[in-house]
């Protein structure tokens, strides 16, 4: 017999994606094909569980949606370059992290995908941890990228400051970064689906 908590819990996860803005993912699947059709790159950045979810999202880009098109992706996250992070920790603090990266890398017409539980709720709720983001966002916005926010919560700051904005909505960590997974397939899967109809090289 299945118990409570877990009917409780699918239950509460099919709850959270009926809920799920569809206009505004499909506004972010729409960004992405334009930085596919354009060649700008993307920074994928997140900390905690929103990181292993940054690293993932830019490999799914890099090699499924892009396995058999004539023109890949170009997506990197910033989390995965651990002695570029611990020097940049070590000498500046975390709170540049991602933003002291961009200064190296970063593009006119790039794109900026910020991932957080919080949104970046301010620093009197999220803490100097989630402020990192918020740095990579402004960096990004005052030099002419765009900005895809994946938040839970209320979306906090990322919800406003960025150009297009998932927010789960739900009050539970697991929740949020469970979906976050899921939207990130999700739009994995519809990419694949928009650059073959597009290109013709599937």
């Amino acid at each position: 017999m299945t118990s409570p908590q877990t009917n409780s819990y699918l239950a509460e996860v099919s709850n959270i994606a009926s809920k799920l803005d569809r206009d505004e993912i499909d506004k972010t699947i729409e960004m992405l094909v334009e930085a596919w059709k354009t060649g700008v790159q993307i920074f994928v950045i997140g900390n905690g569980g929103s990181a292993s979810t940054a690293t993932h999202f830019a490999c799914d880009l890099n090699k499924w949606v892009s396995d058999k098109a004539d023109r890949k992706f170009r997506a990197f996250a910033l989390v995965d370059n651990i002695p570029l992070i611990s020097a940049l920790t070590n000498d500046n603090g975390w709170g540049d992290v991602y933003s002291e990266q961009l200064r190296n890398f970063f593009r006119k017409g790039d794109v900026l995908v910020a991932i957080s539980v919080h949104g970046g709720s301010g620093s009197d709720r999220a803490g100097p941890w989630s402020q990192n983001l918020l740095k990579a966002v402004k960096y990004c916005k005052d030099n002419g990228g765009k900005v895809i926010g994946l938040a839970g919560f209320d979306g906090g700051v990322l919800k406003t400051a960025a150009d297009s904005c998932i927010v789960v909505p739900a009050d539970s960590t697991p929740h949020v970064e469970g979906m976050h997974l899921v939207l990130t397939h999700l739009i994995c899967d519809q990419l694949r689906e928009k650059i073959s109809a597009g290109s013709g090289t599937y």
